[in-house]
């Protein structure tokens, strides 16, 4: 069994997406992105599918050339390949969810970006 908190030691940073891996289990990584009101992670894509849930806040999410607004228990799931973006409206906690050969480092390589 694992467990984590998508809330307990959570952090905003003004200038960056704070990434947090949570767990990592047979199928999948869970990772949450807290981004500060105002902070994007730009366009980039991912080889594998992916989910991602809205657990507090509110973001623009960009994808294929148009934007979403996403508010607290939305899901959104892409297959890969698919450029996508995102702009904090809120301070928002993102739960992402990548596969098994999925790379967590690269989620951070985006927000280094």
């Amino acid at each position: 069994m694992k467990n984590a908190s998508l809330t307990q030691n959570l952090k905003f940073n003004k200038d960056k997406p704070l990434i947090t891996i949570l767990f990592e289990t047979d199928f999948t990584k869970e990772i949450r992105i807290a981004l500060h009101q105002g902070t994007t992670m730009k366009e980039h894509k991912t080889s594998f599918p992916i989910v991602i849930e809205i657990h507090d806040g509110e973001i623009d999410f960009g994808v294929s050339g148009e934007i979403k607004n996403m508010t607290k228990g939305d899901l959104i799931a892409l297959e890969a390949n698919v450029p996508h973006d995102l702009l904090a409206k809120k301070n928002t906690i993102v739960r992402l969810t990548l596969t098994k050969q999925d790379k967590s480092e690269r989620v951070q390589d985006v927000v280094n970006q």
